[in-house]
């Protein structure tokens, strides 16, 4: 809130960039969600909008690929440097930093750059993956799948040299998981993390952890709350890159975000890999603009 008691406006930053993901099409995905209306959305929420565009971005056709076992990392670093800075420029500002990828890597961006801001922080990880994969233990090299591990200082000396903070974060809750690496699973016993996966949430129900994921995080210097929208079923979100199924229904997934809204922890939003060319007449362009509604404090009544 702002300081006469207002909604915080919201500073809209794409971040087209798919160097980091085993399939094309999620640089579309910052494009998908603004034709879905989101800037008009928001502001129907009674909050200030601004949108400043998209930051640049290498194509693999023209880029090295690099060490296969972090492809295109030197590249990823330079567009996530591109972000931070926008990030870190919104949070000084005042601005409700709301990021649009692209893939997942980009939010070691977002996070370095509220990190460069506040000073280490923590996330709430809404995805059907860990992202807690290294070079050494990445069965793909893709750099989607590390960020998280990255932004907790443990993804290797590969991953310095960059302008922000690492680690940018001290601890993450992550919620709705069902697909973790071998070494992931090996990485989750040595950090300060919830893991909260499929299961957890069927057994426990969605309040319960969500409450439990935000009291884990409270009292941090600003907690990032980034969406992949893998994290809701295939069913409801088809256009994803690396869908598993079992994911969150359509009223689970609000509900995840309505509580964070109702908690008044997010300090930060991006939402990740949307992928236009494998969805359905923008299906999942349009659920992305739902749910960052529902953060942002949208309500049925």
């Amino acid at each position: 809130m702002t300081d006469d008691g207002t909604a915080q406006p919201v500073a809209i930053i794409g971040a087209g960039l798919d160097l980091g993901a085993g399939r094309r099409g999620v640089d579309m995905g910052p494009s998908a969600i603004r034709y879905a209306e989101l800037e008009s959305r928001i502001r129907a929420l009674g909050r200030g909008v601004v949108d400043w565009g998209d930051v640049r971005s290498a194509v693999p056709e023209a880029t090295a690929e690099g060490d296969p076992s972090a492809r295109y990392l030197d590249a990823i670093k330079q567009a996530c440097e591109r972000v931070a800075a926008l990030v870190e420029r919104a949070e000084r500002d005042g601005l409700v930093p709301l990021v649009l990828g692209g893939d997942h890597s980009i939010a070691m961006g977002t996070l370095g750059g509220m990190a460069a801001a506040r000073g280490v922080g923590a996330a709430l990880w809404i995805d059907a993956h860990g992202d807690l994969n290294t070079p050494a233990t990445s069965p793909s090299g893709n750099v989607h799948g590390m960020p998280l591990a990255a932004a907790l200082g443990a993804a290797g000396d590969l991953f310095g040299g960059v302008s922000y903070p690492v680690p940018s974060i001290e601890r993450a809750a992550l919620v709705g998981v069902r697909s973790l690496d071998p070494g992931e699973r090996e990485l989750v016993r040595t950090l300060d993390l919830k893991v909260f996966t499929m299961s957890d949430l069927d057994k426990l129900g969605v309040e319960r952890v969500l409450q439990e994921a935000l009291t884990f995080l409270a009292g941090s210097r600003f907690v990032h709350v980034s969406l992949d929208l893998d994290a809701v079923d295939p069913d409801t979100a088809p256009g994803v890159g690396t869908p598993v199924r079992g994911g969150l229904s359509y009223r689970e997934a609000h509900f995840v975000l309505e509580l964070v809204a109702e908690s008044g922890l997010l300090d930060s939003l991006d939402v990740v890999e949307v992928n236009p060319v494998l969805d359905r007449e923008n299906e999942t362009g349009k659920l992305a603009v739902e749910l960052v509604a529902s953060a942002l404090g949208a309500r049925i009544l």
